[in-house]
Parts: structure tokens; sequence; C-alpha cells
């Protein structure tokens, strides 16, 4: 499978395979149990922090950070290869720091920003989130409402944001807002840094969502930023922005790879062990056809991915492949975690497995980073443009 990779990356993803399953994997039945209680599906601090010091040892810290911030810079292809494993658990964890927002921070930070922020997010320092979505503005980012008015030497800022993730933890903040309501997405958007502790800057609320997983909504009220904390161009925050997003999608593919590679493994062992009316699972025609379709569309899914990343590394456009790839991979791990459920009878129906945590994360992925319908929207558009 990773045969075109340089040993010395085979290396990296054999070693993130062993972390997985003996760090990772002991955790799932702690997850699943909060999860089942209506808790995070997610690993406390004191549970964290032995595996971040793990990593550390085991050189398994920014990855793809640029090697003058302390970073090996691994490419896009090794990168996706690596969360495919971690996503193969439920326990949600991931190698400092996150990378789309590395990524648009070494795109466009000054560099004072990349000292200040880049540099210790890249040594997993800082955590980082970004507040994109908006109440009423949907999966169409342009028609955000958050504004932002130049004071003298400051910017204020207000509005709110929504189904923004991990802002508790986060040291900073990468924020969208208007400073053009007439160019809109064209010159019109502006990124901004803002610091976890900014006067008017809060939390209005938080939000449960599917698989113990939560989301924050934000409120920005008469909040002030220097010029220093603008990210990038003032206008044209818009085209970064969709750069880190296409980032986003290419994971979300390698992580539907990791969540189905699971699946189509479990359906496999079950049914070659479960005997009903006196035949093996495995000998009964529907269950070979999902177990066909389902090795089918994983290896279809990563051929999608894996083209995508070599065009990302050769510097291509791609944000048409990364809108077919979420939306393939993410139907294609819905239809392989709900024929592994099936398989299971009754026990695929509890919370006792990770399937139930890993189908409700899928049902969540077709909506963030853009909703499926808005993906095959665009997908349509070019390609009409193209033939036009």
């Amino acid at each position: 499978m990773y045969e075109e990779f340089a040993e010395e990356h085979r290396m990296v993803i054999d070693l993130v395979e062993k972390f997985v399953e003996n760090e990772l994997m002991p955790f799932e039945k702690v997850i699943m149990e909060r999860e089942a209680g209506g808790g995070k599906a997610s690993l406390l601090p004191e549970e964290e922090e032995p595996l971040l010091a793990k990593c550390k040892e085991l050189g398994l810290w920014a990855l793809d950070a640029p090697e003058e911030m302390g970073g090996s810079e691994l490419p896009p292809t090794v990168m996706l290869a690596i969360n495919e494993k971690l996503w193969s658990t439920v326990t949600p964890f991931t190698f400092p720091p996150d990378s789309p927002n590395l990524l648009m921070l070494d795109k466009v930070a000054t560099p004072e920003q990349k000292a200040k922020y880049m540099e210790p997010y890249a040594q997993g320092v800082m955590k980082s989130c970004i507040a994109i979505s908006e109440p009423g503005a949907g999966g169409d980012p342009a028609h955000m409402r958050t504004r932002a008015i130049k004071d003298g030497e400051d910017w204020v800022i207000n509005g709110r944001k929504i189904w923004v993730s991990n802002v508790p933890a986060a040291d900073f903040t990468i924020l969208m807002a208007v400073t053009d309501p007439e160019k809109g997405a064209r010159g019109g958007i502006t990124a901004f840094i803002v610091d976890k502790d900014t006067p008017g800057f809060g939390i209005e609320r938080e939000i449960p969502m599917l698989g113990g997983s939560r989301t924050y909504e934000l409120v920005m009220d008469d909040m002030r930023l220097p010029q220093s904390q603008v990210l990038g161009e003032v206008g044209e925050g818009f085209a970064p922005m969709q750069m880190r997003l296409t980032v986003r999608r290419l994971e979300m593919g390698a992580r539907c790879i990791g969540m189905a590679e699971r699946a189509l493994k479990m359906m496999c062992e079950h049914t070659q062990q479960r005997e009903t009316f006196g035949v093996m699972l495995s000998d009964r025609q529907a269950i070979q056809w999902w177990i066909a379709d389902a090795a089918t569309k994983i290896h279809t899914t990563r051929l999608l991915m894996n083209d995508a990343a070599h065009k990302a590394e050769r510097g291509e456009d791609i944000r048409t492949a990364a809108s077919m790839l979420k939306v393939y991979a993410t139907e294609m791990a819905t239809e392989v975690l709900d024929h592994a459920m099936q398989s299971f009878g009754a026990m695929g129906m509890t919370r006792e497995l990770p399937l139930a945590i890993m189908s409700q994360r899928v049902r969540l992925a077709r909506i963030y980073e853009g909703p499926t319908e808005v993906h095959r929207m665009v997908i349509a558009r070019r390609t009409l443009r193209k033939y036009a």
C-alpha cells in the first residue's frame, strides 16, 4: 500500500500504526463509555499528557511543520497516510500541531506573527482554532456578517460565529470578518488572530454534537484588535481560508478511509465467526457483496485522495479534487459503516462497538467543511465551465 513512499516515510507510518495500536486503542472503551453517558468523547488532560510525552519521545511531533521550526516537513501524501492510521480508532488524538491552521499561518503570517504564533504552535506549545461559519450563513462563507471596522490604528469587530471546534483549549483563534461589504469574498474578507483573553471575545454556548463532540458559538462585542493582528493582507482572507479548508477536506478523505478500513476488518472477522440458520454469514451473497463493495470503494477513495495529494505536492489547484474526495469519501464511509453495523445485528446497534461513534462522526463529516450538496454544486459548476 505504501510502496511508493521513501523508506524513512514508511518507517514513520509504521511507527504511527504501532502508536495507535499500543497507546490509543486501549482508551477506546473509556471513550465509548463517556459518549454513551452523554459526555464528551475525548481524552482528559491527565490522559492526554502522557500520550503527548510519548509522541515527543518517538519523534511524532511537528510532522509537517517547516524544518526551520523543528518540524519534519513531511509531504501531504505521507500526512494523509498518518491520518488514516489515527482515525482507525475512536480515541481522538492529533500529533501537534493541527495541519490546516499551521499551513494557513505559514502561507500568510508576517515574520513577527510566525515568531509569536506559528513557531510555538508548530512546537505544540500553543493550540488554535478557526472561526468561519455564522448563524444564518450556512455553507456560504461569502455571506458572513461579522464586521470589522477600522478605528484609528485598531480594528473594532462585532458579530457571531458558530460551529467552532476546540475553543476552550485554543490559545488563539483565526477569525474571519468582513472589512468591505461591497466586495464580499472578492476582496472584502479579512483574517485576524485573536488571543484567548481578548476583551469583547467570548463563548456564548457549548453545542453538543453527534459522536460526543462539541462545538461553540462565539460573540464578538466591540472587540478591539491592533493592526498587528491582521493575518495576511486586508481584504485578502478568502483565498488562504479556502486553502486551509482544502487541506482539511483532504484529511477528511483519509479519516473516512481509516474508519471504513476498521469497519471492513470488523465485518470480515465477525462474519467468518457468526453462523445463522446453519450457514456462516461470510458465505451469504449479501454479505459478500457488502465486503466486495467496501474493498472496492475504499481503494477508489484512496486513489482519489492520493491523486489530489500528489497534485498538491506539485503546487496544482486541487479545489475540485478536494470537493470530489470529500463527497465520495464521506458517502463511501457512510455505506461501509452502515453495512458493518448491519452485519453485527443487534450488537451493531449498541454503543459497545466503535462503529456507533464512527458512524456519527461520518454523518457530521457530510456537513462540516462544506455540505455535500454545496460541493456537488461546485463540482458541477466547474465541470460545466470546462466544457462550455
